[in-house]
């Protein structure tokens, strides 16, 4: 087995999203990864993340939420970084040094999301089941 590949997921504020990715290449990565998760800034960890990532046998509720800012400063270094915010927050991510991929996947943020409790369920379990599909096919490429 060769070495470990370094993956980094960002998102604003490394409250679901990057959350949600981070636990899914965790869960299906095996030993193949080492994976963290920050946000641009640090944020609170959104509730419905937690929830629905409850549902499937994932517990992220314990999870820490970190700045993408405070790995750069540490010079941690990365394989991949894969930005899972929109377009807009994916400009202002760090550049990591050393030869890192960088790759973006977009997905609509949880906390942003409109309408009763049951709706915005809903559509974070779609947010859900879309980072699981786009982990799943990354582990494919790159393992």
């Amino acid at each position: 087995m060769g070495a470990k590949i370094k993956v980094l997921f960002i998102c604003v504020h490394n409250s679901a999203r990057s959350q949600m990715a981070e636990a899914f290449l965790q869960e299906l990565g095996g030993e193949s990864f080492i994976v963290e998760s920050a946000g641009l800034e640090a944020g609170v960890l959104n509730p419905l993340a937690v929830a629905v990532m409850k549902e499937i046998g994932i517990d992220i509720s314990g999870n820490k939420t970190k700045s993408a800012f405070e790995f750069f400063k540490q010079g941690r270094l990365y394989n991949y970084v894969i930005t899972v915010c929109d377009e807009s927050a994916e400009k202002r991510c760090p550049i990591f040094p050393g030869i890192t991929k960088r790759i973006h996947w977009g997905f609509d943020d949880p906390s942003s999301l409109t309408g009763s409790e049951d709706e915005k369920l809903a559509t974070t379990r779609k947010i859900r089941d879309q980072i699981k599909e786009a982990v799943e096919n990354f582990i494919k490429e790159v393992a």
